[in-house]
């Protein structure tokens, strides 16, 4: 077991503030490919998505959303994001990732990082193999 490995045993579901504490955890230990890519990178909790990300996102359920990359500045098509700036936020969306806990009985940690990976990297236009890749063997380096 790593040292610095997070251990939490939950009697009741794990709060926001629970959530968050491992996500700065799993913001520390992210695979190199992404490192790069998080310096300014805030990270947020939220229950849900609100109405206006749903319709921006185009979902009718608010469990089919778990995470979300946002911009905090926009910019010019074309142009490639080389890290994330002040503004940018990772927003967790806590009742559908319990959810997906709930179903793939994963452990929380994983599924955590499984999810901050897929969405960090599809912000920054990694391909389905590259972020396939980078997940099996960060998953593989946990065990």
């Amino acid at each position: 077991m790593n040292g610095q490995q997070i251990i939490m045993n939950f009697s009741r579901p794990p709060s926001m503030d629970d959530l968050q504490v491992m996500a700065f955890h799993v913001l520390d230990t992210l695979p190199d490919e992404l490192v790069e890519y998080c310096d300014s990178l805030a990270i947020q909790i939220e229950d849900f998505p609100d109405e206006v990300i749903e319709q921006e996102q185009g979902i009718e359920d608010p469990y089919e959303l778990v995470a979300l990359y946002k911009s905090g500045k926009e910019h010019s098509p074309g142009v490639q994001m080389k890290s994330a700036n002040d503004d940018d936020v990772l927003i967790l969306f806590r009742r559908p990732i319990l959810d997906m806990w709930c179903e793939e009985c994963e452990e929380l940690e994983i599924l955590v990082r499984q999810v901050m990976i897929e969405e960090i990297a599809r912000h920054f236009d990694f391909s389905d193999d590259e972020i396939d890749d980078m997940s099996h063997a960060h998953h593989q380096g946990l065990l």
